[in-house]
């Protein structure tokens, strides 16, 4: 399965990385919004947004592109390893 964060602490995108590894999934994570953030977001099977630390820019185009593509949306407002994990453990069979 693969997931795009958007969102989060930049000093934890390596253990973001780490925890979906552990559930069996792939991870893109975008703590800031870098470019074209579109076309890098590709088309996961699930797009994990982390509310508190997202800009409403980035998160509309977020959501615009997982309605345009299809893309299961899972909100979360703390960006913590545990809600990551929570929310992996609801969505992901691994």
């Amino acid at each position: 399965m693969s997931v795009v964060i958007i969102g989060g602490n930049e000093c934890m995108v390596c253990q973001y990385e780490k925890i979906c590894k552990e559930h069996g999934c792939r991870a893109k994570v975008f703590a800031k919004e870098k470019g074209a953030f579109r076309k890098k977001l590709g088309n996961p099977d699930l797009m994990i947004l982390f509310t508190n630390t997202v800009s409403h820019k980035m998160m509309n185009t977020a959501v615009n592109e997982a309605k345009r593509n299809n893309i299961q949306i899972a909100r979360t407002h703390s960006s913590s390893a545990a809600a990551l994990t929570s929310v992996l453990q609801e969505y992901c069979a691994g």
